[in-house]
């Protein structure tokens, strides 16, 4: 017995020293990953090649690998932004230390960039393309994520579109190639392609989208770099990445922000003082306006406006697992933002799941995506401008409260009987706090974006890949608005036909369920002929796409839960639906690294045309040259980069036309427009206009433009001129005189041209450990002339009556003619006093005929800048860090139409019988508002050119926190700082150029803090 115990104890120690002397004859290597400046690298992969044997470095930039037996082994680090670094180590049996000094890459050439159903090396472009990173995104209060690139890219105009939480912004793409047809580029997130259709219940469907999961921008401005997307590429395309895992141990990163707005400027309006005189001045006309006067002295607009306050969280995880072979991020994001304007809100929840895992040694590699949101928001009623403008007109010397029940307890004007506003309803302005307080109008909206995508390096031919892509964009919008009898807006809203009963009150609720379906496969080659000198890189792939839009049709009801019966629909839902099938091709040959050749081209078959005309083709072809590579520069010690591309393109818009204008369609009448037989009134079904031609507006565009670089890239950017031409315009057109149709209809008529040149610089002006600064600046020049807009050419047609304004019925203020640019304003010219001042329905007789009508209207100023800029920096010293970013519009010009409808006597002293405020330009003008023809002045068109300081921040990074196990960031913004401009309304910025009661942008500060662990 003791002897089998003595044999087990000895083979048990053999064991023991075997498995010893086994590790000791294995060993490791050791080290840390630096930059250039000999500072660490934490979360630099160090990798064993040819093996699953691998470590990510700490926050000193120290690895360590064990376990390997004596031998040769060729280590790789990796650092993102860094050029790899190989080693050959050989271990005998000990612990060996390698340090890897990782030098950056040239960013300027070798970045890389997100194009078309691919990536491309900055330095291989030959399109108009133009990439903004993470690092470079503008801070701040920033909802959607457009708002991050503002002013940073040259020939990319954004304006938001009003001051609202979740307005969204406008953005044009080397300013538009369409007049009636839709102007905004295609957008497409992570692969996916969005549709253009808005979604019920949110203003700005990007809105769904979170800003902080967001890595990098790539903007196609030209038709050769966009003209992979032909069918919606005429605007341009914007391509939004979303961050992914990297390789490294997991960081935690948390972000809070916290923000205060408040309104920078009111509108300039009469003080309750200056009401007063004015009304007592100049009531001398037997009206009895003083009798309207009040005694109290109310500021309307700070009556509605609040000092609001807003915050942004967002948590994010990021890693890899599975033995480095599955990255992952994970994040949620929280934002509640209050506008200015009492009641407005919004609130958004986000997730965004990324996950990245390779298979079968890295031949298969999957990319999925999951973007998932709620937007819940209360909007300012029914119309913000209507509130925002009563905060305007209402009467300064009346009270906010009546001190009595009635209309909810607020001040309204009373007719004899008391029973109704003023008896001019939708005439006299109403309280505009009980139009905000009295209307509830609520949405909730639901967002997902999935992608799948699969791409397959195949194993018996490795230069060629297989791709395959799988996404769903589907949304859900639904909201409720309701308003109680008793409030002013809607007293007495609807007198029955038959029984002659006032119904006041409303309830109403909407549903909206959109679908966006895309199934594509594509083969991708890439390979390097060195013999040759030569590389080919060629995609071919195929693409489907189906949207679907689905309106569910509620009835409405009254206060007392009456059925209105101008919502009552025989149909319960209303469903649209089209479908995009392409196929495209794209091969890029590069020559001795110096000769480049892209060519495109795209097919494109839409069902919003009719059968038989639904295809549409779109080449393109582009040719670069690297002029620094030749022998006679290519050791120049000052200029380090030069590139000339010469692109050629075509590309198409269908967005701004219904799904079946091609059809005939039949609609049945409502409850006012009904048939009588005997005394019975009945709903017939009646056609409307089509157009069963219409086919595809294309743009041409030549574009020839210079990639530049200075001292070693130290100063680099681009110089662009462009000259673009649309046929086939997509214009909105009435139907021939004896078609029996009163509508319009947006038919193909007529042709476009844009030219223009832009120019970009960015520069390291100083670039050292402890002090760096970078600033930025591009410049834009655009003119647009519409060339023809009728069917056959005719210089002199008249042209389309565009831009409705307030003030009159039916007028409008612009107008889209041959030989100018598009929506330019089409006005009276006035004719001034000896004092400067306008005289009161006196114009120029320009066309001599002793007679002022429409024929005396001339066209002028275009809202459209001539030209527009973009100024960046940012300066680092050492922890701390302070930047701005500021832009400049010159050449725009706008109607003040807050002027123009109330800065009159006769709005103050309404012959209807009541006052009202106005615009204090009453006080230098002697415009009585006699004539009808008043509101059509071009002096009401004023110079909208400006300088804005969009964006102040400063920040300090305190570095390494919590035992070195963290970074800690602080941050502090000024967002819309200050607005230099001749303009006298609010703001001159404004979409379309008609100034009608704007939601004003606010002035925001922020403090951020970002921890990372």
């Amino acid at each position: 017995m003791r002897k089998n115990y003595f044999k087990k104890y000895v083979l048990l120690f053999v064991l023991i020293t075997m498995s010893f002397m086994a590790f000791a004859q294995t060993g490791g290597i050791t080290g840390k990953v630096v930059d250039e400046k000999n500072q660490p690298l934490p979360g630099s992969s160090v990798t064993i090649d040819g093996t699953t044997v691998g470590a990510s470095t700490d926050v000193n930039g120290g690895y360590t690998l064990t376990h390997l037996k004596p031998g040769t082994y060729t280590v790789t680090a990796k650092f993102l932004g860094y050029i790899a670094l190989k080693k050959t180590i050989t271990v005998e049996g000990s612990i060996v230390t390698v340090n890897f000094a990782l030098q950056p890459e040239n960013n300027n050439l070798n970045e890389v960039v997100v194009i078309g159903y691919g990536t491309e090396k900055k330095k291989d472009l030959t399109g108009s393309i133009a990439t903004v990173t993470a690092k470079d995104f503008n801070q701040g209060e920033v909802t959607s994520p457009e708002q991050l690139i503002q002013g940073k890219v040259a020939g990319v105009s954004i304006i938001s579109n009003s001051g609202a939480p979740g307005s969204g912004s406008t953005i044009r793409i080397r300013g538009g190639a369409s007049v009636n047809g839709s102007n905004d580029p295609l957008i497409v997130v992570d692969g996916v392609p969005l549709s253009n259709n808005g979604i019920s219940g949110v203003a700005n469907p990007l809105d769904l989208i979170n800003p902080n999961d967001i890595a990098s921008f790539s903007i196609l401005k030209d038709a050769s770099a966009a003209a992979i997307y032909g069918n919606r590429a005429s605007n341009g395309v914007i391509l939004i990445t979303t961050k992914k895992g990297q390789a490294g141990k997991p960081v935690l990163n948390f972000s809070t922000q916290f923000s205060v707005s408040s309104l920078p400027k009111e509108a300039p309006v009469l003080s309750p003082a200056q009401f007063r005189a004015y009304v007592i001045a100049n009531d001398t006309a037997g009206g009895n306006f003083k009798s309207y006067l009040g005694t109290a002295n109310t500021d309307w607009q700070k009556v509605i406006y609040q000092t609001s306050y807003s915050t942004d969280d967002n948590l994010s995880l990021s890693g890899t697992t599975a033995n480095n072979k599955l990255p992952y991020r994970v994040s949620v994001g929280y934002t509640d933002q209050n506008g200015i304007v009492k009641t407005t809100s919004l609130e958004r929840f986000t997730t965004d799941v990324n996950l990245n895992p390779s298979l079968f040694k890295d031949h298969l590699k999957i990319n999925f995506n999951f973007k998932g949101s709620q937007v819940k928001q209360r909007f300012a009623g029914s119309n913000e401008a209507t509130i925002i403008g009563d905060a305007v007109t209402f009467n300064p010397t009346e009270p906010v409260y009546s001190g009595n029940q009635k209309y909810g307890g607020y001040f309204e004007y009373l007719d004899a009987s008391g029973t109704s506003v003023n008896g001019l309803k939708g005439l006299a302005p109403l309280n505009p706090l009980g139009l905000l307080e009295e209307d509830n109008n609520r949405s909730t909206v639901y967002r997902t974006i999935t992608s799948l995508n699969l791409d397959y390096k195949l194993h018996f031919f490795p230069d060629l890949h297989a791709v395959i892509n799988l996404s769903y964009d589907g949304s859900i919008g639904r909201g409720n608005q309701v308003v109680p009898g008793y409030a002013a807006s809607n007293l007495d809203d609807y007198k029955d036909p038959t029984t002659g009963t006032l119904y006041s009150g409303y309830s109403s609720q909407y549903k909206q369920v959109n679908g966006n379906r895309l199934a594509e496969g594509y083969l991708s080659y890439n390979k390097d002929f060195k013999s040759i000198k030569s590389h080919v890189d060629a995609v071919a792939g195929y693409s489907f796409q189906d949207f679907q839009n689905t309106t569910l049709n509620f009835l409405s009801y009254f206060a007392d839960g009456t059925v209105d019966p101008r919502s009552v629909s025989n149909y319960p839902y209303d469903i649209q639906e089209s479908q995009l099938t392409s196929v495209y091709g794209r091969l890029n040959y590069t020559y001795d690294n110096k000769y480049y050749l892209t060519g495109t081209m795209r097919s494109d078959v839409s069902t919003r045309f009719a059968p038989g005309i639904r295809t549409g083709n779109f080449p393109s072809v582009a040719l670069g040259w690297k002029i620094s590579e030749e022998n006679f520069l290519k050791n120049n010690a000052v200029l380090s980069n030069l590139k000339l591309r010469v692109e050629y393109g075509v590309t198409g818009n269908q967005d701004g036309i219904g799904n079946y204008d091609y059809l005939s369609p039949f609609s049945l009448s409502n409850v006012g427009a009904q048939y009588q037989f005997g005394s019975t009134y009945y709903q017939a079904y009646r056609p409307a206009a089509y157009y069963p031609n219409r086919t595809w507006e294309q743009t041409a565009t030549t574009n020839i433009g210079f990639d530049y670089g200075f001292l070693n890239d130290r100063i680099t950017g681009s110089i662009d001129y462009y000259y673009r031409k649309t046929k086939n315009l997509l214009a909105t057109i009435s139907e021939p005189a004896g078609s029996n149709f009163s509508n319009q209809i947006v038919g193909n008529v007529g042709n476009m041209q844009d030219y223009g040149v832009e120019f970009s610089i960015n520069a390291r002006a100083i670039d050292s450990r402890d002090i760096s600064w970078n600033i930025g600046f591009n410049a834009t020049l655009n003119r647009n002339k519409i060339q023809n807009l009728s069917a056959i050419f005719n210089p002199d047609f008249a042209g389309l009556h565009v831009g409705g304004i307030s003030g009159g019925l039916g007028n409008t203020i612009q107008i889209d003619q041959p030989g100018y640019a598009k929506n330019s304003f089409n006005t009276y010219q006035q004719v001034y006093g000896p004092n400067g001042k306008p005289l009161d329905g006196v114009f120029v007789d320009r066309n001599g005929d002793g007679i002022i009508n429409e024929l005396d209207l001339y066209t002028s100023h275009s809202p459209d800048p001539q030209e527009y800029f973009g100024l960046n920096s940012d300066l680092r010293v050492k922890k701390w860090n302070i930047g701005f970013v500021a832009r400049a519009s010159f050449g725009n010009y706008v109607y003040n139409n807050v002027a123009s409808n109330t800065g009159i006597q006769r709005n103050i002293l309404n012959p209807l019988g009541y006052v009202a405020n106005g615009s204090s330009t009453v006080l230098q003008s002697s415009l009585i508002g006699s004539s009808d023809k008043d509101v059509l002045s071009d002096y009401w068109i004023q110079n909208g050119s400006f300088f804005r300081m969009d964006n102040i921040h400063i920040g300090y990074n305190f570095g390494k926190v919590f035992k070195s196990t963290g970074d800690l960031k602080i941050s502090a913004n000024v967002q819309n700082v200050f607005i230099i401009t001749d303009y006298n309304g609010v703001d001159p910025e404004v979409n379309g150029g008609i100034d009608n009661n704007l939601y004003p942008r606010p002035r925001t500060y922020s403090l951020g803090l970002n921890l990372s662990l």
